[in-house]
């Protein structure tokens, strides 16, 4: 297991935001709070770096559409019904993990394309 801080539009490590890389996926924490669960068997085929380090989704998506990326469906994501909305600045933060805003986010929640689930 590896656990990292996220990093600030201006490369300074984030305190308190967490990118934790597991054998079963990568986890996105904020504070001691798991927020978003991104399971291994849901990534694309390819996406790892030069290190073997599997890429976090906001690596990969960055600003890019899900098409400029390669992706043709959304992956399977698990987010915390308790916490993934807890905060503006988990939000900040989850946003960037997802690669994308709040009014995003809750669309696919409704829609089922994420998971609400208790990862706590």
């Amino acid at each position: 297991m590896k656990v990292e801080n996220m990093t600030s539009s201006k490369g300074n490590k984030v305190a308190n935001q967490f990118i934790i890389t597991a054998e079963n996926g990568q986890y996105f924490q904020s504070y001691k709070s798991i927020i978003a669960f991104w399971p291994n068997h849901s990534r694309p085929q390819g996406m790892a770096d030069g290190s073997h380090r599997t890429k976090t989704f906001y690596e990969i998506m960055g600003n890019k559409s899900l098409k400029d990326c390669g992706l043709d469906n959304y992956p399977e994501i698990y987010l915390d019904e308790t916490y993934w909305d807890y905060s503006k600045t988990t939000g900040k933060y989850r946003n960037i993990f997802l690669g994308e805003n709040k009014a995003e986010t809750q669309k696919k929640i409704d829609s089922g394309e994420y998971i609400l689930t208790d990862l706590n």
